[in-house]
């Protein structure tokens, strides 16, 4: 009996255990079903801590890791190999001490044996080239991953390490601990790929007719992997996307290339007197004092001498930079050079452009000038650009940046005419690269994880560049209006900003479109200029020569702004939801001396406690049960004895000269069939043709999330109610939006 009784209890237990669970397992889900737009984002962002607060700072503790590196590296023009060597120094500054270091071999996504090409889709084409076909059936794959010689410490005795794939990890003879460095080299080569043909970030172009390669030289060394306070490494692989995590350091570089090539690289180039001729040495220094052109440093007749020469000779060019998170160099013989000074606040960079004769005659025109503009117009949105140097390098197809430098694409035809598309395509690429010198260059965000966090802040300002550069700039990013087609498709192709890099399939709408277009509604609409100005550059400041996390941004914008943002970030960016706000209704009432059947109704359902008896006005909707005709005139005071007895009693001649007398009274619905809120922006247009213009913050569907109703008293009659006039918003749908209502269908279908 003692048994069956203790299995009762037992049962009784685990069922009364289980229900509890389904219980609490209801009440979470419910908690996080909670359909209230505007709650806070306890539920999904990181806690506050010493390393990163509330405000959206760096806190008390945070820390960040630092990599020195010095370089000699040689390039093989012939054959087309890099050869290199380096040693690191690396600084431990966590309190945590380190078993291993962790480097990124980035290249090794070209190598024959990299899984990269092995995640992604692969169709049968249905018809190839012969030499596509060839390429992908008959040939063998290119081989550029890194050849890794040694790795040795100090002392020059070979270290520990594991290769796998795109990252390597070291093994260190003891835990690193807080404030220790560590130092050791690694020799490397690899093959060096040619980007046209074998995809890549970098690389060579190769011109058949003068038998000349152009070189833009990137991820071209082990680079340590960021360790820190989120995530501890960042050893995520190079899958070919998410692009580059790294701590800041000081690089010294030597860089051996054919003696008639000219060279630029990040940092400041510390032997120019041996590498530069007398004549443009002298030009360099004129270059450098001046502010309104460039001036022509290596001519484009210089350039087609050295076309022709092959020398074998060489020369290295020795750079320092200090406080870098990269290193990109690039080289040719058919460079021209030319460059002029910028200032930025109390700092003067130069703005250089490198481009083979087949960029002329516009990236003469061009380029360096986009360059020194970009430089004035972020810096007066973030802070003064602190580098001594910004680079645009003529590539062909290409669109990359590193500190300092920056390759782009963008060429006249052969006779050297250009469309309007090429010109503005190019502009607008090197903007937007030379742009990246502040994100994710110095506010050095995670790419690998957040690629919006560089690419869809640096794409808002390259709008807010380019429409500064030309105000008929067509820009493709920015305006809500261009967003609407990606955020109006089909729900299961999207996803949302807040995606790995890695998991985006319309990677230019949403790690750059969408991004920059919530920043420009920001500012245009919700915050307003000032307000999100201060707050952007707070951020920039607070984070520049750092690492921020997308709760940093989100953070610092509402707290330097006092504006509540939760809600915007947590539709933006956390859902694919979209905006379509309509007009549902609109009803126009009249005053009256006497009650209707549906006011007293109302009067007898609401207690007033503020009213005597006989002291009110009545509002009759047109087309309600006790409409008459003669209501529908124009409203005067003097025509409602208990409200003109009021205004007489309350109010002196002066004051009554002030007071407003509407004669029409319209109570418009508004509806939301869109899952996001937004502010309503209304404009009404009178019988007369003039519009008046109102704005209602997003907070408006705080306590209904379907729809919301507003009445406007006006002096004139209303014939026109519209939503959104200027298409502020990303509103999928504006068949909606106006009433009367038309035929029209969305400017987006």
């Amino acid at each position: 009996m003692k048994l069956i009784t203790k299995i009762v209890t037992f049962l009784f237990l685990i069922f009364t255990s289980i229900n509890l669970a389904q219980e609490v397992s209801k009440t979470t889900n419910l908690e996080y079903r909670n359909p209230d737009k505007f709650k806070q984002m306890y539920d999904i962002m990181a806690t506050p801590n010493m390393y990163r607060t509330a405000s959206g700072a760096p806190g008390p503790e945070y820390y960040q890791q630092q990599a020195d590196y010095k370089i000699d590296i040689e390039l093989d023009d012939k054959n087309q190999k890099l050869y290199g060597r380096e040693t690191i120094t690396y600084t431990n500054n966590a309190k945590e001490s380190l078993d291993y270091l962790w480097l990124q071999l980035d290249q090794n996504e070209k190598a024959r044996n990299s899984n990269s090409p092995l995640v992604e889709n692969n169709k049968t084409d249905p018809a190839f080239t012969t030499q596509a076909f060839s390429r992908k059936y008959l040939e063998q794959d290119f081989d550029g991953g890194f050849n890794i010689e040694y790795v040795n410490d100090s002392q020059g005795k070979p270290m520990t390490y594991t290769i796998n794939q795109t990252m390597m990890r070291v093994e260190l003879p003891k835990v690193l601990k807080h404030g220790e460095k560590i130092s050791f080299s690694i020799k490397w080569w690899y093959n060096i790929n040619n980007y046209l043909i074998d995809g890549g970030r970098s690389g060579y172009e190769h011109f058949d007719k003068d038998g000349n390669n152009l070189y833009v030289i990137a991820q071209f060394y082990p680079r340590m992997a960021v360790y820190n306070d989120v995530e501890g490494w960042q050893n995520m692989q190079f899958w070919g996307t998410g692009e580059f995590a790294l701590p800041f350091g000081n690089f010294e570089v030597n860089i051996t290339v054919p003696a008639d090539h000219i060279l630029e690289a990040t940092g400041t180039l510390l032997n120019r007197s041996e590498v530069f001729t007398a004549e443009q040495l002298q030009r360099y220094k004129l270059a450098e004092k001046t502010f309104d052109k460039p001036v022509i440093i290596a001519t484009q007749a210089e350039a087609e001498a050295r076309e022709k020469g092959f020398s074998t000779a060489k020369k290295t060019w020795k750079f320092k930079a200090e406080n870098v998170r990269d290193f990109g160099i690039s080289t040719s013989r058919k460079f021209i050079y030319d460059a002029m000074a910028v200032k930025t606040g109390n700092t003067t960079s130069m703005a250089i452009s490198l481009y083979p004769k087949e960029g002329n005659p516009l990236w003469e025109e061009y380029s360096t000038r986009m360059v020194a503009h970009t430089l004035k117009s972020y810096s007066s949105y973030t802070f003064d650009y602190p580098y001594p140097k910004a680079i645009s390098v003529n590539a062909r197809d290409q669109g990359m940046e590193y500190p300092m430098i920056c390759w782009n694409y963008g060429r006249p035809d052969e006779t050297g005419k250009y469309t309007d598309q090429t010109k503005y395509g190019m502009l607008g690429v090197i903007c937007h690269e030379i742009g990246h010198n502040y994100f994710p260059m110095i506010v050095n965000s995670d790419e690998r994880q957040w690629s919006w966090m560089d690419e869809g802040l640096n794409t808002f300002l390259e709008y807010l560049t380019e429409m500064t550069f030309d105000p008929k700039f067509p820009a493709r990013r920015g305006p809500a209006k261009n967003i609407v087609p990606y955020m109006s498709g089909d729900q299961k192709g999207l996803e949302p900003i807040m995606t790995n890099s890695e998991s985006i399939r319309q990677f230019g709408n949403n790690a750059y479109g969408k991004p920059a277009t919530g920043l420009n509604i920001l500012r245009e609409t919700i915050m307003g200029h000032e307000l999100f100005d201060y707050a952007f550059k707070t951020y920039a400041n607070r984070w520049k020569f750092k690492h921020p996390t997308p709760e940093d941004f989100f953070r610092t914008m509402e707290d330097a702004s006092a504006v509540d943002l939760d809600w915007f970030w947590r539709g933006w960016f956390y859902t694919t939801d979209y905006t379509d706000i309509g007009v549902k209704e609109v009803k126009k009432y009249f005053v009256s001396n006497e009650p209707t059947k549906e006011v007293a109704e109302f009067m007898k359902n609401r207690r007033r406690r503020d009213t005597k008896p006989g002291a009110m006005v009545y509002m009759v909707a047109e087309g309600s049960e006790d409409f008459k005709p003669e209501m529908n005139k124009p409203f005067k005071i003097v025509d409602y004895k208990a409200l003109a007895d009021y205004v007489n009693e309350n109010f002196t001649a002066e004051e009554k000269a002030k007071l407003s007398e509407p004669k029409y009274f319209y109570q418009v619905t508004f509806n939301k069939p869109g899952g996001l809120v937004m502010p309503i922006i209304v404009e009404l247009t009178f019988e007369d043709g003039t519009t008046e213009n109102h704005y209602f913050p997003a907070q408006i569907w705080r306590k209904n999330d379907q729809e919301v109703s507003r009445t406007f008293a006006t002096q004139k009659a209303v014939s026109k109610i519209l939503v959104d006039p200027k298409l502020e918003t990303a509103d999928i749908d504006t068949s909606n939006n106006s009433w009367p209502k038309t035929e029209e269908k969305s400017k987006f279908d």
